[in-house]
């Protein structure tokens, strides 16, 4: 038998996960954008008769949120910030290019969001738990303050967060997709400060991994604590939305309801909107 050649030893050293995107995996695993983007555009048509139509996407990553944010329609237009030039390049290339002519309403800034200014704006959002990352409570102060200050009259805050006993375990959860497994761990926590060490890895079927495709060092914030901050910063008023459970499996159904009172589950996940 004959030697290998090198393109042929090459071919056989791939693996699944050499060949894999971490970002084309994040959006598949973590975010339902579409979902996201329905919440966010009947809350705001509800609350204030009208339909908005230029939105800010905080910490924004691959700016998938505003991609869905302008494909809803014609009219809309999208600010995405975030602090990390390599993952908005991406969006720009894989996210905002598949925009065609809708990719002029789009805007990426690279940006710090306690600094960052933009022109006044319907609604801004700061979802997947990204504002956690602010760990001090002046500092997520001064956030929500600029927020509120960035805001047209009327304008929402949309944010998200989660809790329950669960959220103050170390544990992995494993889910499975059709072409992986996404992994999330929460690998530290700190029952004195609430500081939390996260990570989310990837398995594919050929058993190559991705070890830590993303990790995060934040805080578990408390929804008084995230709803006091809100007050304390100018907002009149905050909204929790609680997610309804599915009868038969027992998960979430993703249908988000408001509410004056949530049910003590081991794991539970909720928007809020502040006015």
């Amino acid at each position: 038998m004959g030697k290998r050649t090198r393109k042929e030893r090459k071919k056989r050293d791939e693996t699944m996960a050499s060949q894999a995107d971490i970002h084309a995996l994040y959006q598949e695993a973590v975010q339902c954008v579409e979902a996201e983007i329905d919440f966010v555009d009947e809350t705001f048509t509800s609350m204030r008769g009208r339909k908005a139509r230029l939105l800010r996407e905080d910490f924004c990553g691959t700016a998938n949120t505003a991609c869905e944010w302008v494909r809803r329609r014609a009219g809309n237009r999208a600010i995405a910030v975030d602090l990390d030039s390599d993952v908005l390049e991406w969006g720009r290339t894989h996210n905002v290019s598949n925009l065609g002519a809708a990719a002029e309403r789009i805007t990426l800034v690279q940006g710090d969001v306690l600094r960052v200014r933009t022109e006044p704006v319907d609604a801004v959002l700061a979802h997947n738990f990204s504002y956690w990352l602010l760990k001090e409570r002046r500092l997520m102060r001064r956030y929500f303050r600029r927020v509120r200050e960035s805001l047209k009259p009327g304008g929402l805050f949309f944010l998200d967060g989660y809790g329950g006993a669960d959220a103050h375990r170390e544990v992995r959860e494993r889910t499975k997709n059709k072409s992986f497994t996404y992994i999330w761990e929460q690998a530290s926590f700190n029952p004195i400060n609430h500081d939390m060490l996260c990570h989310i890895h990837f398995k594919f079927p050929d058993g190559s991994r991705i070890r830590r495709a993303f990790s995060y060092s934040w805080r578990l914030w408390s929804l008084p604590e995230i709803r006091e901050l809100l007050q304390e910063a100018g907002f009149s008023r905050s909204t929790v939305y609680w997610q309804g459970t599915d009868e038969e499996s027992g998960e979430g159904d993703g249908v988000f309801e408001p509410v004056e009172k949530g049910e003590a589950d081991d794991a539970w996940i909720v928007y809020m909107v502040a006015e």
